[in-house]
């Protein structure tokens, strides 16, 4: 395979294909079914999903089939076949995988950027959704595209985009069941929706937090009541909740305090760590928007322990409050003791701790002797375990390692995530034989979800060549045998439940 070629053909197709697709993506707020309880009725998924059925019919790829599968009372999902070409295998799969819903606005854009609004600033392109994870259908296809411009072989390919991702992705394990048969046994699983530590080389996730959270409420009365004349006799609903949260969090450090919500983490992702805070530097931290001052959350006795931030973000328990009820804006509190204060709690779990166990923890600590006979409720809306990456073969390590070193010109890195991706756990049930490459544009600044999300662009194309060097090694490693024993799709019956979100 021709590098150079490979890196030309994507650059092109990006700048004149790609990219403004992307822009027209961008403008459309197919949000997440969770966010929009409306989505049928409002169209913006469907709208989503013509503009990429669409293009991918529009490509030239022989014997390529482009489908979307609706199964009643589910959002819509993308399923692209892709037969063996040049020699490759049809016996053989690789699994391509992405999503197209959205999340929500979010305050706080600049004046001259939104959401729904594209725009190009540089080698960045501003707007929701198009590095979480509108470019993931245009990447894949684009990687075997620059494969069959060069007739180079690859085996099967299966391109996957489901469109609830960023509500758990509840739709999808009926629809991987519901194509079982046609997805056959992928022994290589290319997922393109995680992050990357820097835009200088390729970054492949090796795991994935496991996340536990819904609605904690406390009540103290029936209506809310002149604070002048209850405070003192009648307890702050606020300040319980804040004494409930400290069962759970030493509030001087962020430290979650419940020892069943910690694991062993495994040696080979201590030392990844280790090497990622090297490569990385202080940017492990200032790669978020700090205010002046702020310090990131260093251990007292290892102030300066970079390694230690990234197993925080990784393989370590931590809470988030991103929601607040009960609390009116400030223009209209008056001197009312307010009868509830409810906060929607978001823990992190490390990759390998049991979800549903978490949540179990999560109640039994908050709901347990609320303090002055409150009235205390949890609402757990998620309980989902995490992903730690099976051991990779050495064929897809090499083959990582060269694709970087050929469109980055350095060295690839591997690194957990802090994020969710609930398609991988689901997947590694269901192929346990399978090899995955994960990894993704996110990188620093990049703010997935958040105000001023952007997609760097160059990323974007070199991710996009890294995939294909790997799509042509699998068809090599397949020859030399190396890429058998993968397991058939398994039966997921009820197994599944609530795999979180992003």
């Amino acid at each position: 395979m021709d590098a150079s070629k490979v890196d030309r053909y994507v650059s092109e197709k990006w700048d004149d294909e790609i990219v403004p697709q992307l822009v027209e993506y961008i403008r459309i707020p197919n949000k997440s079914p969770m966010f929009d309880a409306d989505w049928v009725q409002h169209g913006y998924m469907d709208d989503a999903v013509k503009l990429m059925e669409t293009w991918a019919r529009a490509q030239s790829i022989p014997g390529m089939q482009v489908e979307v599968v609706r199964l009643e009372g589910r959002t819509p999902l993308i399923f692209i076949d892709i037969p063996a070409a040049h020699g490759g295998s049809d016996e053989d799969c690789v699994l391509l995988y992405g999503h197209l819903d959205k999340q929500p606005e979010m305050t706080g854009w600049d004046d001259d950027l939104g959401p729904w609004k594209p725009v190009i600033k540089g080698d960045k392109l501003y707007g929701r959704g198009g590095a979480d994870d509108g470019y993931a259908i245009f990447g894949s296809l684009a990687a075997i595209l620059a494969l069959q411009e060069q007739q180079q072989p690859h085996a099967r390919c299966v391109i996957l985009i489901e469109a609830c991702e960023e509500s758990g992705s509840y739709d999808l394990p009926a629809y991987v069941d519901h194509l079982a048969d046609r997805i056959g046994k992928p022994s290589l699983v290319v997922c393109l929706d995680s992050g990357c530590g820097n835009y200088d080389q390729l970054w492949c996730t090796t795991s994935l937090r496991g996340l536990a959270g819904g609605n904690f409420t406390v009540k103290v009365l029936s209506e809310g009541v002149h604070s002048g004349d209850a405070s003192g006799v009648v307890p702050s609903s606020f300040r319980l909740l804040r004494q409930l949260l400290s069962r759970l969090e030493d509030e001087s450090n962020g430290k979650i305090l419940i020892e069943g919500l910690y694991v062993d983490v495994p040696p080979e992702r201590l030392e990844q760590a280790r090497q990622a805070a090297k490569v990385l530097g202080t940017a492990v931290y200032d790669k978020f928007p700090l205010l002046p001052g702020m310090q990131p959350m260093f251990k007292e006795n290892a102030p300066d322990d970079l390694a230690e931030l990234v197993l925080n973000r990784t393989w370590r328990p931590a809470l988030s409050v991103t929601g607040v009820d009960g609390m009116p804006a400030l223009a209209s509190a008056g001197n009312v003791l307010r009868p509830h204060t409810s906060v929607k709690l978001s823990l992190r779990l490390p990759p390998t701790l049991d979800g549903k166990r978490a949540g179990e923890l999560l109640k039994e600590v908050l709901l347990r002797d609320p303090p002055n006979g409150a009235q205390v409720t949890l609402e757990l809306e998620k309980s989902s375990s995490g992903w730690n990456a099976p051991a990779m073969s050495s064929w897809l390590s090499n083959a990582i390692d060269a694709s970087s070193r050929e469109f980055f010109g350095q060295p690839a890195m591997y690194m957990g995530e802090g994020g969710s991706i609930p398609f991988m756990g689901m997947l590694g049930e269901k192929f346990p034989g399978a090899q995955f490459m994960i990894t993704g544009v996110l990188g620093p600044h990049s703010n997935a979800h958040g105000p001023n999300e952007f997609l760097h662009i160059p990323m974007g194309k070199r991710v996009t060549a890294c995939v294909a060097r790997v799509v042509a090694e699998h068809h090599l490693a397949s020859q030399r045998g190396e890429t058998t024993g993968v397991a058939a799709v398994a039966d997921s019956g009820d197994r599944h439940g609530d795999h979180g979100c992003c």
